[in-house]
């Protein structure tokens, strides 16, 4: 396949891929977006409004001043 090279070992096992990042750029986000999803699955998981209380808490967010015209 054009743009992608494997590399081996001694016994010419595949053991690592060169992908041309120029031609496959949006593939390999698409791939890296997965892994990091697959890795992460075990994480714990917390709520969006807890991920804004802590936020709000370190100062991180603030809610919007609406403007009254």
């Amino acid at each position: 396949m054009k743009g992608i090279q494997y590399l081996t070992d001694e016994q010419g096992q595949r053991n690592a891929v060169v992908i041309d990042l120029k031609r496959y750029k949006d593939l390999w986000e698409d791939f890296q977006d997965a892994l990091t999803a697959k890795i992460r699955e075990k994480e714990p998981k917390i709520s969006l409004e807890e991920v804004e209380r802590q936020l709000r808490t370190q100062g991180k967010l603030i809610d919007k001043i609406q403007d009254t015209i």
